[in-house]
């Protein structure tokens, strides 16, 4: 069963899975997703870029109930809460994100985060369809 990213060329799949973005030539300006022009100078001098895998928890909430299907693509018959928060990739910018943790006492603002993948569903083929989430690095060392 081979991997699918839940939208074309938001992720790059690897051993080292990233998201994928652009960034302004001409004022270095980072966005997510990727797009042909700069929000902030309106230059479309674009380039795509490999974002960062690790930032900070710049701020989150617990989703509680399941979102609307479709666009959802989890099992809202089966839903578990799950984190959402901004994490702010360092001299990039600030992603919104699912989290891997939804638990609060575990989840404090200015923690260090790691993008991971996320399964959402399987589609007609077999595979995997994911999408990006981060997990606290904590999580990640004694796991």
């Amino acid at each position: 069963m081979a991997q699918v990213p839940v939208v074309e060329d938001i992720l790059e799949l690897s051993d080292e899975p990233h998201l994928v973005g652009s960034r302004c030539r001409s004022c270095g300006t980072h966005v997510f997703p990727r797009q042909d022009g700069c929000p902030r100078c309106t230059a479309t001098d674009m380039e795509r870029v490999a974002l960062a895998r690790r930032g900070t928890l710049w701020t989150w909430t617990v989703q509680g109930f399941a979102p609307k299907a479709p666009p959802y693509l989890g099992d809202t018959e089966h839903f578990e809460p799950f984190g959402v928060g901004y994490v702010e990739l360092p001299h990039e910018l600030k992603v919104e994100a699912r989290l891997t943790e939804a638990d609060p006492e575990r989840l404090h603002v200015g923690m260090e985060m790691e993008l991971v993948l996320v399964p959402l569903s399987t589609d007609d083929d077999g595979n995997e369809i994911v999408t990006f989430g981060f997990q606290p690095v904590e999580e990640e060392r004694s796991s």
